[in-house]
Order: structure tokens, then sequence, then C-alpha cells
């Protein structure tokens, strides 16, 4: 009950505070930045609750990330090195999807330490400050393990994703 109360009482305008142009813009340019040395691709969505079905259906947030990874296409780049990082704003949750072309060089003890470090930013209303330091820290890491091949090319839009 607590769940759907949460997401019943989210409004749009806590997403907007959340996540205003400003704060899209630092995401956007952080992303953009840091693809520059790596052949990965990120990709930032936010969504601010659900239908309060989805809620009662007992869906996962993982689940809700999977089916953004195939919308979003982040599974439709060269090398299939995308990544999703999914924000479930009412519920203060993150999963990061990493795509196949990754393969075992980030163990999932690296993601879910980043999704912790960044909720407990958000925790704490530091929007930006905890969205842009796990986008740096996933381009440092991506750095390392899949440098940028001569023309790397952009391939999935760097502005995030608003959801509802």
């Amino acid at each position: 009950m607590s769940r759907l109360l949460t997401h019943l009482l989210h409004t749009p305008l806590a997403t907007r505070r959340a996540f205003p142009a400003m704060v899209q813009e630092s995401i956007r340019h952080a992303i953009h930045e840091g693809e520059q040395s790596h052949h990965g691709e990120i990709r930032f969505v936010v969504e601010g609750d659900w239908p309060l079905a989805d809620v009662w259906s007992g869906k996962t947030v993982r689940a809700r990330a999977l089916e953004i990874f195939g919308l979003s296409r982040v599974w439709d780049t060269a090398g299939n090195t995308g990544i999703l990082v999914y924000v479930l704003l009412c519920e203060h949750k993150v999963e990061i999807l990493a795509d196949r072309g990754l393969g075992d060089a980030i163990g999932p003890q690296v993601w879910h330490q980043l999704c912790d470090e960044m909720m407990a930013a958000y925790r704490a209303g530091r929007f930006e400050e905890g969205s842009v330091a796990l986008i740096r820290q996933v381009h440092a890491m991506l750095a390392q393990h899949f440098p940028a091949p001569a023309g790397n090319p952009n391939q999935l839009p760097d502005l995030p994703v608003i959801l509802r």
C-alpha cells in the first residue's frame, strides 16, 4: 500500500523541480563530453512515477528499466556498448543496464555501488550533483576499458528523457 501511495502522491511538478532545464542541460553536457573518451553510449531516463496498475501488478524497477532499454534503443549501438541509467524518482531507485558488448569488464557490484551513491545524493536533494557524478564515474570506467576509436560517432541522444 505504501508503494501505491508513493506513486499516487508524486506529481509532475516534483519531477520538474528535481530535473529542471538547467539540470537536464548539465546531464546532457556531462554525457556529451564524456562520450568523447570512450566507445560507449549513455542514455539517461527519469520517470517520475508509474500508472497505479503497474504498481499494483508488482512491476519491478528492473523490469521497467529493461522495457525502457528496448524502447530507447540502447541496444542498437555499434559494438553493443549502450548503457541505460534509469531513475524512478518517486521511489528513489536507480537501475543501470549495460549492453552485452560491455561484457564482464564492469561487474554488477560496481553498478550497484554507483546507484547507491547517486541515490544518497538524491535523498539529500542533490539531483544534479548525483547525476553528473555518476555519469563521470561511468565515463572513467568506459574510457579505461573501451577507449574511443577514431571517428567516434554519437549514436544516442545525450539529452536526458523525462517521463511522466
